[in-house]
């Protein structure tokens, strides 16, 4: 096939997965795709996307938000191939969604006031749950099960808590954290099982889930920033000891280590005081 022309709209991009997807002169690896296959590749652009984020980088993000776009074309040509909806379908379905769920800027005066939105977002979108054919048949069934486990973790706590299954306050929280951490610890200490000691570790990561929640933190961006402070300080110990790092000593990467995290908060010192 030529190559598309116009390759700024989204036709260009249509056309080129359905040439990729074509038994007649395609991708072969495109071809022996499926929905379950390209899944794993869907969740790992999203990520991407959020890292470009996170790193502040517009060049990347710009990259990597083509890349989840593909993800999408990618599943709506899958879809077409077996008349199921079509990527128009997609695009029609999510436009109707926005409309229906922000009353306050696309309806009347009425439902624009700042006192009608509070709210609206959730009631309409339980609204149109109680309008599907199926109906889930608990509160929690609606919480898809493969989102990552931290981001899982605090959609069942919001669920729950929105009947009352909460603690109050968030020192109850902490005060749990401090009880599933010794229970772990008592778990490792104790010598149980490998698996007793996986189930009470993740009894501990769900209640700092869910103090992330109280805390209105995202847990999974928290440790995303976490992770990239660890390379970055790390890296900077491995660039110090260059061919050294293997046969240095824990003191003396812990110094380095204590040098990286002086220079990271003079780093956000500088950058408060040019705010």
């Amino acid at each position: 096939m030529s190559t598309p022309e116009n390759l700024h709209e989204i036709d260009a991009l249509l056309a080129i997965m359905a040439a990729l997807r074509n038994p007649q002169g395609g991708c072969p690896w495109d071809l022996e795709q499926d929905f379950r296959s390209i899944a794993p590749y869907t969740l790992e652009e999203a990520y991407e996307v959020a890292d470009a984020i996170e790193r502040g980088d517009r060049q990347d993000l710009k990259e990597e938000l083509g890349d989840l776009l593909l993800q999408v074309v990618f599943h709506a040509q899958m879809a077409c191939e077996e008349e199921s909806f079509t990527f128009a379908d997609v695009v029609e379905g999510i436009c109707e969604k926005m409309i229906r769920r922000h009353p306050h800027v696309f309806g009347d005066e009425e439902a624009r006031s700042a006192g009608a939105v509070k709210g609206r977002w959730d009631e309409i979108k339980a609204a149109e749950k109680a309008a599907k054919k199926k109906k889930t048949a608990a509160l929690l069934d609606d919480v898809p099960a493969n989102l990552p486990g931290l981001s899982q973790a605090v959609k069942l706590q919001h669920k729950a808590a929105k009947v009352g299954f909460d603690w109050p306050q968030t020192e109850n929280v902490l005060d749990k954290i401090q009880e599933e951490a010794g229970e772990l610890l008592e778990a490792a200490r104790g010598g149980l099982s490998h698996a007793e000691q996986e189930e009470e570790f993740g009894d501990l990561l769900f209640v700092m889930a869910n103090l992330a929640r109280h805390l209105n933190i995202d847990p999974e961006a928290a440790l995303r920033r976490t992770n990239q402070k660890f390379r970055r300080r790390f890296g900077y110990v491995e660039r110090k000891l260059g061919e050294k790092l293997a046969d240095a000593n824990l003191e003396e990467m812990d110094r380095l280590w204590n040098e990286a995290k002086a220079i990271d908060k003079a780093a956000r010192k500088a950058a408060k005081a040019q705010e």
